[in-house]
């Protein structure tokens, strides 16, 4: 059985701003690079991540160069340092969401984070309230039983 969330079909509110331009649109959508070269799923797999600059220098250390945003990238991983991005989707620390059990489940990222391939800049367009997972759930034919998704209380 799938699961997957409901998005909404544009963005709601610009995005938070960024220390270093990156596009969706170019990365995932015109060179189709797949969600988890960037975004790896370390040790279980719950919490994606976001790539190190040194992963994005593989490419930019040949390609846009000379850019000053690729320069300030190359300064990040010169340094060994991340880029300081703002989360687009943050969820309350009382809230647990497995990434893993998602997608072993048939979900997309899409589904979730909306068409990001399709976008230069990103803004939250999924609803990842507890109602909009609920209706997902429910529109999957997934239980909503609160112990489903919610640890019990000891």
């Amino acid at each position: 059985m799938a699961i997957g969330f409901i998005t909404v079909a544009s963005p709601q509110t610009p995005g938070p701003s960024q220390p270093l331009p990156f596009s969706h649109r170019t990365h995932a959508g015109d060179l189709k690079l797949q969600c988890k070269m960037c975004h790896q799923d370390p040790g279980a797999g719950e919490t994606m991540t976001i790539a190190a600059p040194s992963t994005c220098m593989q490419c930019h250390s040949a390609i846009k160069k000379d850019s000053p945003a690729i320069r300030k990238l190359a300064a990040f991983a010169s340094e060994g340092k991340q880029v300081p991005w703002t989360p687009v989707y943050q969820l309350p620390d009382f809230v647990h969401f497995s990434h893993k059990t998602h997608l072993d489940a048939g979900a997309a990222c899409s589904d979730c984070h909306g068409p990001v391939a399709t976008r230069d800049v990103l803004s939250k367009e999924g609803d990842i309230s507890m109602g909009g997972c609920m209706n997902c759930h429910r529109q999957k034919n997934v239980s909503i039983d609160c112990t489903f998704c919610h640890d019990q209380l000891n």
